[in-house]
């Protein structure tokens, strides 16, 4: 039988979070899970996150990893409660180093602020194998959104594929932010889509354009068909100009300062200062 995954969007950040298992009270994996974030009041909430909890006790599932595709830009990550709530282990891929190294200087963190990819329980080399439960997986890097990026195949049948490929109709991720590199995303989508056109791919993120529903979903042989950005016979050189021109017009997304000093700590905040106060910063005019 096929992994169960079990898909949950948060509407506030157009991401898909997600659960793979094999069936009730088995060993599951949490695949990006978000920290609801207000930026306007500066607080944070747990509702996207006790929807996942709620599942996973309703089917008796044991949380053997939280898994992050990468540090994301526009959402905080729930992995330390979901850990503390459901156990598991939070892993990443071991080019996390590299991104931490970026915002380190940029945030100015304190000096005891590691960047070897210690705050993670796991970090994964590229084309790792690992167990979910008794589901077999790979740790697919998959770098040119950012260089840490991640995918996770499961059973040779279906991949997570985070920020890399969207649905046929929006097209892929962007390349602009710090590492980001887009000769290095085509070659990452050409990996994805060298597998068999029936193997199912799962996004992180959906941006629906009007009169359609946002969808999860989609196979390998619809994208190399159908999408807008990177379809069969799209060579590098005409993707990477269209990602640069594009990418040029973009502006930052909303939660990205917020979201990319937490995320870089596996989703811890930062220490409290003297007055007990956990604070994020903002670098003025440097993004």
């Amino acid at each position: 039988m096929p992994a169960l995954i079990e898909a949950f969007l948060d509407p506030a950040s157009s991401t898909y979070s997600y659960v793979i298992y094999e069936a009730d009270g088995s060993q599951c994996a949490i695949v990006d899970p978000v920290l609801d974030y207000d930026p306007a009041a500066g607080r944070t909430a747990t509702t996207q996150a006790d929807r996942i909890i709620a599942f996973v006790r309703q089917h008796q599932l044991q949380v053997q990893w939280l898994l992050e595709t990468h540090a994301h830009a526009d959402h905080l990550s729930a992995a330390p409660y979901l850990r503390r709530e459901l156990g598991g282990k939070i892993a990443i891929g071991a080019s996390i180093s590299k991104v931490q190294n970026v915002f380190k200087a940029l945030f100015n963190l304190e000096p005891e602020f590691c960047v070897d990819g210690s705050q993670f329980d796991h970090l994964f080399a590229p084309d790792e194998s690992f167990n979910i439960g008794n589901l077999k997986a790979t740790a697919l890097h998959v770098p040119g959104h950012t260089p840490a990026d991640m995918a996770y195949l499961i059973d040779g049948e279906q991949i997570l594929v985070g920020d890399t490929l969207f649905m046929p109709d929006v097209g892929t991720a962007r390349c602009d932010f710090p590492g980001g590199n887009a000769h290095h995303l085509y070659a990452s989508i050409q990996k994805l889509l060298a597998f068999p056109a029936d193997v199912k791919l799962y996004v992180c993120h959906d941006y629906p354009p009007e009169g359609r529903q946002a969808q999860c979903q989609t196979t390998v042989g619809e994208q190399r068909k159908s999408n807008i950005h990177v379809h069969d016979g799209i060579d590098e050189g005409t993707f990477v100009a269209m990602r640069t021109h594009r990418d040029a017009g973009l502006g930052m997304p909303t939660l990205l300062l917020p979201a990319i000093q937490v995320n870089v700590r596996a989703g811890n905040m930062p220490p409290a200062e003297d007055n007990g106060v956990v604070y994020l910063k903002i670098p003025l005019n440097k993004l």
